[in-house]
C-alpha cells in the first residue's frame, strides 16, 4: 500500500472523528455547578460532588483531551486533560484524609492550589479570544471563580467564599451552554445557539 493511500486513509478518518467538545464542557460545567451550589451554602461537600468530580468533571474531561489530541488541538488538549486532572485532584484532596492517607488541606494550602489554577486559566483565556465569545466568559468568569476561592480561602471569608460560588453556578452554565449549543448546532446544521465564534 502507497503512502498516499496511507494518507488519505488517515484523512478520512480525521474528518469522521467526532467533536469532543461538548463532552469536555458539559463534564466541566454540570460539576461546576453542583460544587459551586455547595460553595453558596446550599448543601455541604459530599459524595454526590466527589462522585462527579471523578467520574464526570474528571474522567470524562481527560477522555476529552484524548479526543482533541487525536483532532491535533493543542488548546483543546491542555485544556480538557488539564481541568479533568483538576477534578480528579480535587477529589483526592476530599478522599485521602477520610481514607488516613494525610491530614485535611489547611486553607492556606487550598489556596494556593486554587491561586495556581487561576494562573492557568488566565493565560487559557488569552487563548480564547481567538476561539469564540462563549469560551471568553467560560473561562473569564473561571479565572475569576478561581481567584475568588483562592481569596476566600487565604482569608477565610464566607461572604467571598458565598459570592464565589453564586458566581461559579455562572460560570458552569456558560460551560453548559457551550457545550450543548456545539451538540445542537451540528444536529441541526443551523447556528440555533450562538456562540460568538471569532475566526
Amino acid at each position: 500500500m502507497s503512502n498516499g493511500n496511507l494518507e488519505g486513509k488517515h484523512m478520512s478518518f480525521s474528518e469522521i472523528t467526532a467533536n469532543p467538545a461538548p463532552l469536555g464542557l458539559l463534564g466541566f460545567g454540570m460539576t461546576t455547578v453542583l460544587l459551586n451550589i455547595h460553595n453558596a451554602g446550599f448543601f455541604p461537600i459530599n459524595p454526590m460532588i466527589i462522585a462527579m468530580g471523578i467520574f464526570y468533571g474528571g474522567l470524562a474531561q481527560v477522555v476529552a483531551g484524548i479526543m482533541e489530541f487525536k483532532k491535533n488541538n493543542t488548546f483543546g488538549t491542555t485544556a480538557f486533560t488539564s481541568y479533568g486532572f483538576f477534578w480528579l485532584s480535587f477529589a483526592a484532596l476530599n478522599l485521602l484524609p477520610m481514607l488516613g492517607l494525610g491530614e485535611p488541606t489547611s486553607s492556606e494550602a487550598m489556596g494556593a492550589y486554587l491561586f495556581m489554577w487561576g494562573l492557568f486559566t488566565l493565560v487559557m483565556f488569552i487563548g480564547t479570544l481567538r476561539i469564540s465569545r462563549a469560551l471568553q466568559v467560560v473561562f473569564g468568569s473561571l479565572a475569576l471563580l478561581f481567584f475568588l476561592l483562592a481569596i476566600g480561602n487565604f482569608t477565610g471569608s464566607s461572604m467571598i467564599m458565598t459570592i464565589a460560588g453564586y458566581e461559579g453556578i455562572i460560570c458552569g452554565f456558560s460551560a453548559i451552554y457551550a457545550g450543548l449549543a456545539q451538540v445542537i448546532n451540528e444536529l441541526y446544521k443551523k447556528n440555533l445557539m450562538p456562540l460568538g465564534d471569532v475566526n
